[in-house]
């Protein structure tokens, strides 16, 4: 038996009732993924905190938010990082359109395919300037920032190491950070 796709347009997308699920849209179908689990949820919460405490221009901000890449993609990455000059812009307080600086992806079982691949590609061909992947199963983070038209891997880190990211001021990531609470 063969399942029926329905796809439609990010306007349309968006036009759809308000939910805390996490509900995207890739290449015109409406993707929805059930709730993440917990240590998934505690490394968004370190990134997501680590970015602010960095004093860093610009906003950081964590899922559920959509974020418009073009005309049949809405994405909801886990924590995004936009600076001051960003390309990325909020639209009506509803929804950011354009590539952020920063998409920061944790794994999961069930979407580190997608988010390795599809998102991954979407992102890099959408000009967002660094990608991370972070695993709290394996306790990695991968780094790919952006080099002319497509990404370059920086690196592969884990929790005893420390990197410097580009577009954050160069400021250093300890790994610790990200998988162990202070």
């Amino acid at each position: 038996m063969t399942g029926v796709v329905t796809r439609i347009t990010a306007a349309e997308f968006l036009a759809l009732p308000e939910t805390m699920q996490q509900t995207e849209l890739l290449e015109g179908e409406i993707i929805v993924t059930p709730a993440l689990i917990i240590s998934h949820q505690e490394i968004v919460g370190q990134v997501y905190m680590l970015l602010r405490q960095l004093m860093i221009e610009g906003k950081s901000l964590l899922s559920p938010l959509d974020v418009w890449l073009d005309e049949i993609n809405v994405v909801q990455p886990d924590v995004i990082w936009i600076a001051p000059d960003s390309p990325c812009v909020e639209v009506e307080g509803k929804y950011w359109q354009g590539p952020p600086d920063l998409v920061v992806k944790v794994l999961s079982p069930g979407t580190a395919r997608t988010d390795k691949s599809t998102k991954f590609r979407l992102c890099e061909r959408r000009g967002v300037r660094e990608y991370w992947m972070v695993d709290p199963q394996a306790e990695y983070i991968e780094v790919w920032r952006r080099s002319g038209e497509q990404f370059e891997l920086q690196g592969v880190y884990g929790p005893d190491e420390t990197f410097e990211s580009a577009v954050l001021d160069n400021k250093e990531i300890k790994g610790r950070a990200i998988f162990h609470q202070a």
